[in-house]
């Protein structure tokens, strides 16, 4: 495993549609253990192929309950609820906004093994879902920000 170089805003590879993975094989699953430790060592929730330079349909995500990776994600459902909350991005380090994201999502994704899964999110782990799969369409949660803030100043 290796961190990779997270691209930061201004590269136009953030700003590309990714490709869905047509065959996971060791180069995939190499990326996604790079992913996941770049991830990790940036203090981050989740990172999305693009991000590390990759134009395929592949993140990562992890809010405290282990890693989940998701391969060809799409949104199969979401609520009408929104919840307005303040995110960061890898990409955009030290900028935090506030972004409503519907309060649940289903996704359906492969895994790592090529197996089909859905995983229902709410709360934190929904907007990851959001944010993450917003990456794989060329969107930056910049896009999407109703008010930026300081979190450094906020009680």
């Amino acid at each position: 495993m290796a961190t990779r170089e997270i691209r930061k805003k201004g590269d136009e590879i953030l700003r590309k549609k990714c490709k869905p993975v047509k065959e996971i094989n060791a180069r995939t699953i190499e990326l996604i253990d790079d992913m996941i430790e770049t991830m990790y060592n940036a203090d981050g929730v989740g990172l999305a192929a693009p991000q590390v330079g990759i134009l395929k349909r592949i993140c990562v995500i992890d809010v405290g309950e282990g890693p989940v990776v998701l391969i060809n994600p799409e949104k199969v459902e979401e609520s009408k609820e929104q919840i307005q909350a303040v995110e960061g991005c890898l990409s955009i380090p030290g900028v935090y906004g506030e972004v409503k994201r519907p309060e649940r999502v289903v996704v359906k994704a492969l895994n790592r093994d090529g197996e089909y899964f859905t995983i229902e999110g709410t709360g934190m782990l929904a907007r990851a879902l959001c944010h993450e799969i917003d990456h794989l369409d060329g969107i930056l949660f910049e896009d999407k920000v109703i008010r930026y803030v300081d979190v450094d100043n906020e009680e």
